[in-house]
């Protein structure tokens, strides 16, 4: 009995019990679903979130004030305040690296600010950004329609606006929105242009609800606390081999600007625009090694599962084997037929797991946010590999034992 004849005598020995084949595959699928499912969905929004980000583009930073986004304490500390970026510095580090590269200003005037038209308005939930000439062109933000503010605009503060998608169909969703009036923060504004589409990853939208009005228009703005507006400064430098040269530069700018002292931390933060990329790709990697664990334990189970139903295939067919062994079969033979067919059974549930995880982690992607279909070859390869491992590990003593089996107990056998 060669190797071709022990394959084939496995395929029928398969089909001869089929529902118990079809059980112990989906044993098998069942624990590469989960397993595919997992990495696949991870792989998936990691690509939508990576196309974001790299939409941002990766020759630019952002300066902030530090600790920006601090939420009081933590761990019963009072986190230090640092101040504000003013206008003057914002202005004067523009003027100072305008020849370094394309910088933009920008101030966050209002967050859950209620906007009206003639007919209808918004609910509170619309964000308004003061932004100069550059803001949208760094933003990787594209007008749909109308045009972006005039240098007249920018420089006397005139009341126009930029809106987002969702803004539009809310206040004029039968008709063209520019050249129309709205009322927000106590001031009339005309829409002179209206921003694409951004949808959001993770389910978010901020894009779609954000107004954006010339930086010295937020600037002249009263605030109900009388505050001062902090400002946010994003530079993209005109060669990406240069960035590393030109944050280096920038941040001895701020330190004189802000009149950070010798020896003493900066009171602000300078953040690559792919250093967010990175911090996802380590997420990232902690989720995949979650989800392989986890697969690897569903798959655990299910190869204990195959090993016992091998046990039982075995004591069912100790006669079969006694009558192999009396016409010939050696022990190595015997051995092959039985890992072969626990192979088999482990690829044909792979195969089933394989196409339902990809599925099922494309389903969990496209659930939290949009993005492609993504087949994750690499982990289908990977996957099927673990099926050939888990069945020679599930089939070995199976296997072995039925190899050891004495032909003339075996024939005795009832």
């Amino acid at each position: 009995m060669n190797l071709i004849e022990n394959i084939r005598e496995s395929l029928r020995a398969i089909y001869g019990n089929l529902l118990r084949t079809v059980l112990t595959g989906l044993i098998i699928a069942f624990g590469i679903m989960s397993l595919i499912g997992i990495l696949t969905a991870v792989d998936s929004m990691k690509y939508t979130l990576e196309q974001t980000f790299s939409s941002l583009g990766a020759n630019s930073f952002d300066i902030r004030r530090k600790g920006y986004n601090n939420r009081g304490s933590q761990q019963g500390k009072v986190q230090k305040v640092y101040p504000d970026i003013t206008y003057r510095q914002a202005a004067m580090y523009k003027s100072l690296m305008d020849d370094k590269g394309r910088v933009s200003l920008s101030s966050y005037i209002s967050g859950a600010t209620v906007v009206k038209s003639t007919t209808a308005k918004t609910n509170p939930n619309i964000n308004i950004v003061a932004g100069n000439e550059y803001y949208l062109q760094n933003q990787n933000l594209n007008l749909e329609r109308g045009r972006g503010f005039s240098t007249y605009e920018l420089e006397n503060g005139t009341n126009v606006a930029i809106i987002g998608k969702e803004v539009a169909d809310n206040l004029f969703p039968k008709k063209d929105p520019l050249g129309e009036s709205i009322t927000f923060l106590g001031r009339h504004f005309k829409i002179v242009g209206q921003l694409e589409k951004q949808g959001g990853s993770m389910g978010g939208s901020g894009g779609d609800r954000t107004i954006l009005i010339p930086l010295e228009t937020g600037r002249h703005i009263p605030r109900p606390d009388n505050s001062v507006l902090n400002y946010t400064i994003k530079t993209a430098v005109f060669k990406p081999e240069d960035l590393n040269f030109v944050m280096g530069e920038a941040t001895g700018v701020m330190r004189n600007l802000r009149q950070d002292a010798l020896g003493q931390e900066e009171s602000f933060e300078i953040r690559r625009s792919d250093s967010a990329l990175e911090s996802l790709n380590e997420i990232s990697g902690y989720l995949k090694a979650g989800g392989f664990v986890i697969g690897f334990i569903t798959l655990l189970g299910a190869s204990v599962g195959l090993m016992n139903i091998m046990m039982v295939s075995v004591n069912e067919r100790t006669r079969e084997i006694g009558v192999r062994k009396a016409l010939g079969a050696t022990a190595l033979q015997i051995r092959q037929q039985f890992l072969i067919e626990a192979i088999v059974i482990c690829m044909l549930g792979g195969l089933v797991g394989i196409l339902f995880g990809v599925l099922m982690g494309n389903g969990i992607a496209a659930l939290i946010g949009e993005g492609g279909f993504i087949v994750p070859w690499i982990w289908v390869f990977v996957g099927l590999s673990i099926c050939i491992l888990v069945g020679m590990a599930s089939g070995y003593y199976p296997a072995s034992r039925a190899s050891k089996l004495d032909p003339i107990e075996s024939l005795r056998y009832e």
